[in-house]
């Protein structure tokens, strides 16, 4: 995308509507309103409504051209049981106690109030989703992240209030996550002007540490040079009707229960895929998308003499049958016998491994697929 700094984002320039969700940040009364949380802290609420337009042009084109859209909004339990003490306090400290009742009859920052509501020109439309967070991060005590993973996004755009807080933490939490991000900056606005290009210069440093910063027409016209498509099925669109195919073109790449599954590596090569006779219902594993994790075989957990035999638990019954312990060792022998090892490739030989518990119909199948497919020419 031309106009985006500090490099052109995404990264890969792999931008399409259904790897990519737009999120806007805590567009709230309690925010942009006359009697709300920021209003009765006395800030200018000329800034925090300063990026009302830009938003909506941008959430029009992200509707218009299949992306997910998703709100967030920031607010309590009216019982006030998530709200941290020290919060609570410093809010009372500067004449905005969330829990309180404002002079316009809302409670502050409490779900279910007036003032906790998105603003009517950014409402959500049918569909949308939309994220309840009790802090100023998106993902902390939210399923936003399983949300995103589901539906196949690896690249979010952030819009919002404010770019020093709520904003700036939501981009650090997805980009510790591994999303692709950009910061729309007129999308943007903090309660200082000066705060609000710290956090913008922030981003920008290291090569963008964060992501990348752009302003919304620059997206808009990354927009308009995407390849021509019919307009995708949203994820909830998905399920809320199931019987609503899962795409509605072939370019669209998300799967009918939504999950992502690529015929291709991230380095553009063919992916090798297994299909896995498992129960209740066949898995089918794209190689290059897929980890194996071995928890915790340890000698302490499975042998005679560690921890789970000294609580007086039966350890026989994690072990191995015969016949998956001679397939391991075979398996083994041909993996190193007759595939050539590159430079710090380790093999181990963990007694560990022969101790798998075959009892679960799901991972016997996998495990043999596997260690099969470790030794396919």
């Amino acid at each position: 995308m031309e106009g985006s700094t500090p490099y052109k984002w995404p990264y890969d320039e792999d931008l399409r509507p259904s790897n990519t969700a737009l999120i806007v940040i805590d567009m709230q009364v309690d925010f942009c309103g006359k009697g709300g949380y920021v209003d009765l802290m006395g800030y200018d609420l000329g800034l925090t409504t300063a990026p009302v337009e830009p938003i909506r042009r941008v959430l029009e084109a992200c509707r218009a051209a299949g992306f997910t859209v998703i709100h967030t909004r920031e607010g309590h339990r009216p019982d006030l049981a998530d709200l941290p003490a020290n919060k609570q306090w410093r809010s009372k400290q500067i004449g905005a106690g969330i829990g309180e009742v404002s002079p316009s009859g809302s409670r502050l920052l409490v779900r279910g109030e007036p003032g906790w509501e998105i603003i009517s020109e950014l409402a959500p439309a049918d569909g949308e989703i939309v994220i309840d967070k009790p802090g100023k991060g998106s993902f902390c005590a939210t399923d936003l992240d399983l949300i995103l993973r589901l539906g196949g996004i690896r690249n979010v755009i952030l819009t919002g209030v404010t770019t020093d807080v709520c904003v700036h933490t939501t981009m650090r939490e997805a980009n510790d996550r591994g999303y692709e991000c950009l910061l729309l900056a007129d999308c943007t606005a903090a309660t200082d002007p000066a705060n609000h290009q710290a956090a913008i210069n922030m981003i920008r440093m290291q090569g963008g540490v964060f992501g990348a910063v752009a302003d919304s027409e620059a997206l808009l016209k990354a927009f308009k040079n995407l390849p021509s498509m019919t307009k995708p099925i949203s994820i909830m669109q998905q399920k809320q009707n199931p019987k609503t195919p899962a795409t509605v073109q072939a370019s669209n790449d998300r799967a009918t229960n939504g999950f992502h599954e690529p015929t291709t590596t991230p380095s553009g090569e063919a992916d090798r895929v297994l299909k896995v006779p498992a129960k209740p219902y066949p898995y089918t594993l794209p190689i290059s998308r897929t980890a194996l994790i071995m928890i915790d075989f340890q000698k302490d957990f499975m042998c005679e003499g560690g921890f789970g035999a000294a609580l007086g638990n039966d350890v026989t019954l994690l072990r191995v049958s015969t016949l998956f312990n001679g397939l391991v060792h075979e398996q083994k022998y041909h993996l190193q016998q007759s595939i050539p090892l590159s430079k710090g490739t380790k093999i181990y030989d963990l007694p560990a491994m022969q101790h798998v518990c075959m009892n679960n119909m799901f991972m016997g199948p996998v495990l043999s697929k596997m260690f099969s497919w470790l030794v396919a020419p």
